[in-house]
């Protein structure tokens, strides 16, 4: 019976997760380590791991090619209670090119036992985001082009999630904003709009014996106006304490990735990315390094096979 009523509840939402997704692009920042950043897209996952749980990130992409994407990601989340509420603050600092967008946000998530272990969560984001763009960092080919000014935006947030998940396996759709923002529309010849993305992203972890778990996990991600983004991993953890694994975002990057945890409540992780695209000529891959500081965590790793 609790096999037949997880199968049905992930066909379910395999099916309403695979509506509208046909074509999409990418303009948000991308992070090869998603497993362990899910706050920063889906709300809904805070207050997932039973404790006060924050994550400091850094990415540098596709270093030595100037104006390259640039992130730094803090988030923190907490459940409140024992109502099924909980509560995350995030902030992001996201550089490329001739663009500088600082995001802060605050989530809310509302969890409900449906099934013996299997719990699904609600969460909305909202927050607020200011972006910086510096003309004076381009290159005009065209001396007849529209003379640019260096201009601040600050616009609205508002994103939405559902998380689905037990001990061992998660699956999530969501989209960290919701609005459309059009930047420069004062300017007849482009106009540069920001659109909603959505991700979708599950996994599964297999305990092989007390020693050592394997997890394979895949993202989707994707906004209206190009292909998507799919990125697939398998991840390693031994003895509790170590876990490794490569990950491949089709058509784009093969990545390693590694990571140790120092105690039960502290955690660092590392991923190293390979440009498969027509980029790796000119570029010396893409570095990405998180910390992640538990208090009081509900779900030692030495009680249960989660890693997520």
């Amino acid at each position: 019976m609790k096999i037949k009523i997880q199968l049905l509840s992930f066909l379910l939402l395999v099916c309403l997760l695979s509506v509208g997704f046909k074509a999409f692009a990418q303009q948000e920042s991308q992070f090869t380590q998603y497993m362990y950043n899910t706050s920063s897209i889906n709300p809904a996952y805070a207050g997932s791991r039973g404790s006060l749980s924050m994550l400091g990130l850094y990415r540098a992409q596709w270093v030595g090619l100037d104006g390259a994407p640039e992130t730094l990601n803090f988030a923190a989340h907490t459940p409140l209670g024992s109502q099924g509420i909980g509560l995350g603050i995030g902030f992001m600092s996201d550089k490329i090119g001739a663009s500088s967008e600082n995001i802060i946000t605050a989530d809310v998530s509302y969890t409900i036992t449906f099934a013996e272990n299997v719990k699904l969560a609600f969460g909305i984001k909202g927050g607020l985001s200011l972006l910086d763009i510096d003309p004076s960092k381009l290159t005009a080919y065209n001396p007849n082009d529209y003379d640019l000014a260096k201009k601040g935006y600050a616009s609205p947030m508002i994103g939405g999630g559902l998380y689905l998940y037990s001990d061992k396996w998660y699956l999530g759709l969501s989209t960290p904003n919701f609005l459309e923002t059009e930047f420069y529309d004062e300017v007849k010849v482009s106009t540069a709009t920001e659109k909603a993305h959505f991700y979708m992203l599950g996994g599964y972890v297999f305990a092989i014996n007390d020693n050592l778990k394997l997890k394979p996990s895949a993202m989707i991600k994707g906004v209206v106006g190009a292909p998507m983004a799919f990125d697939v991993s398998a991840n390693a953890l031994i003895y509790n304490k170590v876990n490794f694994g490569l990950a491949y975002r089709f058509d784009a990057a093969v990545s390693a990735l590694a990571g140790f945890r120092v105690t039960d409540q502290i955690m660092i992780g590392y991923a190293y990315d390979y440009s498969t695209s027509e980029l790796q000529d000119f570029n010396n891959g893409s570095h990405e390094i998180f910390l992640r500081f538990e208090v009081g965590s509900l779900y030692s790793a030495k009680m249960s096979p989660r890693f997520f």
